[in-house]
């Protein structure tokens, strides 16, 4: 199977709308200046935020915004960095679960809208699967395969080699896909907001 080809437009509205009926609201935009232009129209002035290690996060200027300040949202993620202490740095990553936002992509995405995010740690899983109340997913459409299997076959063929080799160049260490949520749709009495941002360019693994 090819996975760094982008989806059809005829697979993505399908997508969109497989995703709609499981209570995840898609969009489609053309390339990653126009993802971040939506991000910034979806979060409100005083949120707190949180985000994942993402490249895509990182190829469409977020991490560059977010870092730069020039938001008026409550960076969580920059105030663990900044803490040195340990024990205080632990703390401030479990209150970070509560965010308003997290912020991240996903691994694969099948046509029948299940999507699958991979963790070594762990560490952004309980803000997708529970905590926080607003989940954005920026997503190339070249993550969209057929099935599950499929997606499946993806993250362990495709993301996790790469991802690996990013890591181990990047912070001398590597990365193994110790837990995986299936993500197969939000309860609507969570009443919680999941958005997925597909973006038609090659970003990501």
């Amino acid at each position: 199977m090819k996975y760094e080809e982008l989806a059809t437009k005829e697979v993505i509205q399908k997508v969109i709308e497989t995703l709609g009926a499981r209570s995840v609201e898609a969009f489609m935009v053309e390339n990653g200046s126009e993802a971040l232009i939506k991000i910034k129209e979806l979060i409100p002035k005083g949120a707190s935020i949180m985000n994942g290690a993402s490249v895509t996060l990182e190829q469409i200027g977020f991490i560059d915004y977010l870092n730069g300040g020039g938001h008026d949202w409550n960076n969580l993620h920059e105030a663990i960095i900044a803490e040195k202490d340990s024990a205080k740095q632990t703390l401030l990553r479990k209150q970070a679960v509560l965010s308003d936002y997290y912020l991240g992509s996903v691994h694969a995405l099948a046509e029948t809208s299940e999507f699958i995010v991979a963790s070594n740690t762990g560490s952004q899983l309980p803000h997708i699967v529970f905590t926080s109340p607003n989940l954005i997913f920026v997503v190339s459409t070249k993550k969209i395969v057929p099935t599950l299997s499929d997606a499946m076959a993806r993250l362990m063929e495709h993301v996790i080699p790469l991802e690996d080799k990013h890591m181990k160049e990047k912070y001398g260490v590597g990365t193994e896909p110790k837990k995986i949520v299936i993500f197969n749709g939000e309860n609507p009495i969570m009443k919680r907001k999941v958005r997925m941002i597909l973006v038609n360019e090659d970003l990501g693994f």
